[in-house]
């Protein structure tokens, strides 16, 4: 009977043992379970804590943008008169907005860089980087505003629209590039010196503003090439003026790779990628046209198109601008899979676009209203520009993060690359995922 009872509490304490082990490995389980929401939230904070600051600015400097995207929505809105006796125009006008906030943009980047490293003064002192920084964004002006006329009579041609002369595009795309160029140089020096002058960070607000002008005065300056177009058109002025900018265009590519050696750098660089960046803003603008009867019989929609296209390549902007600042730095990695410096950056820009395209279609809808525009409804305008932004948001981070990893491995100049490839990849994919989601809300078949 003793055996059997001393087995019975060896055997007891046994199983208690192996009890309290399984209480201790459940408990630290679920301590570890538990931890995980914890956890997470403190990262959570954290995040917030360190980018509130970054937040802020990007929100204020897109908003801002937008304000000015909004008035370029509504001209454009107030052109559908325009854009029916000028077949073909819509084909051109993504390209010229984009290709203006490109050229400008990387040249309120450059002139940011050399204030930073002294090469340029503040008091815009006479010096040979300033004169050839501005030279060179006259000369590209020009080039590219004769060869995305070329590109829009090309696709045209290709997709089988009706479009108006090569001479009429090559005329307006011109002039409206000589006026808005005209209000832009200034704008983006003084945008520039500013930013220097406040500390403000060119990656969070410098870029998006310089590129937020581009959209501003773009539309209003191809409005009025439009006007003078009407008034010269098949007449002998139109011919002369046609002639005139492509020998002028021909002169200004020799002076620029024959020029100092900071000019011939600069066209070398930004040629290429102006370029492509005309030829995506072009296929844009072949997108909107394939369903130019749809936007026309809505001219809400015409409002939205500046602010969704001109958001989407600020943030595009912001996010090539941070990650290639952040390379050159050392605090995010150049390799191909996102580390937690990229990531980072991500969920900026993510929570940005969470933010920014709600309020676009608010303004869109608000900005017609107000001017007596037909309207399609605030329900639908904002569910468009939401719905657009949200499948779109996902190719702006890839695109941003692949741009700046290729161009940083291979020693390239991001302030001419990065910011207008970025940019002028965005707008047809913008585009398509605009008109899908119009076609989608206002039940129209593709």
């Amino acid at each position: 009977m003793e055996k059997i009872l001393k087995k019975t509490i060896e055997y007891t304490l046994i199983l208690l043992n192996w009890m309290v082990q399984l209480s201790i490995l459940v408990s630290k389980r679920s301590l570890k379970a538990l931890s995980v929401p914890f956890r997470i939230t403190g990262k959570i904070r954290r995040f917030f804590r360190d980018v509130s600051r970054v937040l802020g600015e990007g929100f204020v400097a897109l908003f801002i943008c937008a304000i000015g995207d909004l008035i370029a929505g509504v001209i454009l809105s107030g052109m559908t008169n325009q854009l029916a006796i000028l077949p073909g125009l819509i084909v051109l006008i993504p390209g010229a907005i984009r290709m203006r906030g490109n050229i400008f943009g990387a040249l309120g980047s450059r002139l940011g860089s050399n204030l930073h490293i002294g090469t340029l003064s503040p008091e815009l002192k006479q010096s040979e980087v300033l004169n050839q920084n501005i030279i060179s964004a006259i000369i590209l002006t020009i080039i590219m505003s004769i060869f995305l006329a070329f590109m829009a009579k090309g696709f045209c041609i290709l997709l089988g629209f009706e479009s108006i002369s090569v001479v009429d595009f090559t005329v307006i795309s011109v002039l409206g590039g000589i006026f808005s160029g005209a209000l832009l140089l200034p704008a983006t020096i003084l945008i520039s010196i500013k930013s220097y002058e406040n500390g403000w960070d060119p990656d969070n607000v410098t870029t998006p503003l310089i590129a937020a002008s581009g959209d501003l005065f773009t539309l209003p300056s191809l409005l009025l090439a439009v006007q003078i177009l009407l008034w010269i058109r098949n007449g002998f002025t139109e011919s002369v003026l046609f002639i005139l900018f492509i020998i002028i265009g021909i002169m200004g590519f020799i002076i620029g790779i024959r020029g100092g050696s900071h000019l011939k750098k600069i066209i070398k660089h930004s040629t290429p990628a102006l370029f492509l960046s005309s030829i995506f803003g072009t296929t844009a603008g072949g997108i909107l046209n394939g369903y130019f009867s749809v936007i026309l019989s809505n001219p809400s929609v015409l409002a939205l198109i500046p602010l969704f296209s001109g958001e989407s390549g600020d943030l595009v902007s912001i996010l090539g601008a941070r990650l290639s600042s952040g390379l050159h730095l050392g605090s995010i990695e150049s390799s191909l899979r996102p580390t937690e410096g990229a990531w980072r950056n991500f969920g900026i820009i993510i929570i940005l676009a969470i933010i920014i395209y709600p309020t676009i279609g608010l303004l869109a809808y608000f900005g017609g209203i107000a001017l007596g525009i037909p309207s399609i409804g605030i329900e639908k305008m904002v569910s468009i520009s939401t719905l657009a932004g949200l499948v779109l948001t996902p190719f702006l981070l890839l695109i941003a993060f692949y741009l700046s990893m290729i161009t940083y491995r291979r020693g390239l100049d991001p302030d001419n690359i990065v910011i207008p490839l970025s940019t002028s990849l965005t707008d047809p994919v913008a585009q398509t995922s605009l008109v899908i989601m119009i076609l989608f809300i206002l039940g129209v078949a593709l």
